[in-house]
């Protein structure tokens, strides 16, 4: 069984027992969250689509831990001027483990 649902302004395929990475939430780590956009849930080969969201369906998982995902480069350079420019950038992001899926 899987869902899909929206968070963070992005579209994510869940599991019940799995964790995923998505942008950081405000809750502190240990405590339960729930996602109740779900756009998408499949069971034994059946499946309800959204329009947009199911009604009623919800997402639950426990806030695992808080971090900042590798680093990247973002470099900007004008050949023949002398501009150059090296920033780096580290996305912040929670790991939130799925816990159940109700629909």
């Amino acid at each position: 069984m899987y869902a899909i649902i929206a968070t963070g302004g992005k579209q994510i395929q869940v599991e019940e027992g799995r964790w995923i990475e998505i942008e950081l939430l405000s809750a502190p780590e240990g405590e339960t969250v729930t996602f109740d956009q779900v756009l998408f849930v499949a069971r034994d080969g059946q499946f309800q689509v959204g329009s947009p969201t199911i009604a009623g369906a919800t997402v639950t998982g426990k806030v695992v831990r808080h971090g900042k995902a590798p680093k990247v480069i973002v470099y900007k350079m004008r050949p023949k001027k002398h501009y150059r420019r090296k920033k780096g950038h580290r996305q912040p992001f929670t790991r939130v483990m799925i816990e159940s899926i109700k629909a």
